[in-house]
Order: structure tokens, then C-alpha cells, then sequence
């Protein structure tokens, strides 16, 4: 098996935080993240295929800043004029 070397860039405040939130588990930040993802993995074992689908459709959503998205949808798609 090999193993290789993943390099992930963080935001620095989002750095800060997990980093506090490592010494606040008296771990380092890579053992931390590490852990996480063992949990998420074998979470994610467990969880039922179409709710797996679903939190993929959840993680892609954009909020577009419409508020009459719904009663409007028709002058969104077809450029039809609002009612």
C-alpha cells in the first residue's frame, strides 16, 4: 500500500480555529482531522444510500438571493413575466 502526502489549504481563520480546537484536545491538528475522518467514514457506512444522495444535492446548493424563487419559478425558467 502507498501512502502519500496531501497538502490542503486553509482559510487562516479556519486554520486558527481547528488548530485551538486540536490543543483544546490536547492532540496535534493532523491526528485531529484524522480522527474526523475515521468518524465520517464509518458514519457514512451506516447512513442509508438516498440520504447520501441527498446531502450531495444539500452540499451543491446556492443560495441565489431570490426570496420569490418558489411563486416566481416560472419567470426564473422561462422568462415568462411575474404574476
Amino acid at each position: 500500500m502507498t501512502i502519500g502526502t496531501v497538502t490542503v489549504k486553509l482559510p487562516e481563520d479556519l486554520y486558527i480555529r481547528l488548530d485551538a480546537l486540536a490543543k483544546q484536545e490536547r492532540t496535534d491538528l493532523v491526528a485531529l482531522l484524522t480522527q474526523w475522518a475515521a468518524t465520517l467514514a464509518t458514519s457514512r457506512a451506516s447512513v442509508e444510500p438516498s440520504t447520501l444522495a441527498f446531502q450531495r444535492i444539500l452540499s451543491r446548493a446556492t443560495d441565489l438571493g431570490v426570496s420569490d424563487l418558489a411563486e416566481q419559478h416560472d419567470h426564473y425558467l422561462y422568462g415568462t413575466e411575474k404574476q
